[in-house]
């Protein structure tokens, strides 16, 4: 529901009033209790955004790069059994002998 400003032709008493759209505008002044307020034109309260905000890069085309990082290598492990104990035990797993 938006803000309106009033001003009374009356007494010169400027007020606003919270309203619904489709509610007819405030005829009473409460200062002087006339029914002689007028509704003004007002260039508005502007846009507010609340919250945690919007960020250049929420709504930026893909076309821009952003800086990558490198990927991280995969870890890996000697299997530790069936064939591959064999392998190990010879010193010929290059897993097991930190040749990868």
């Amino acid at each position: 529901m938006p803000t309106y400003e009033y001003e009374c032709t009356a007494c010169g008493h400027e007020f606003e009033r919270f309203e619904s759209i489709k509610a007819e505008p405030t005829k009473g002044c409460p200062k002087c209790r006339k029914g002689k307020a007028q509704r003004r034109i007002s260039g508005g309260g502007g846009l507010i955004f609340k919250g945690s905000g919007f960020y250049c890069t929420d709504y930026r085309k893909s076309s821009v790069s952003s800086p990558k990082s490198d990927p991280k290598p995969a870890e890996t492990k000697p299997c530790g059994g069936g064939p591959c104990q064999k392998a190990i035990a010879k010193g010929e797993c290059p897993i097991a002998a930190g040749k990868s």
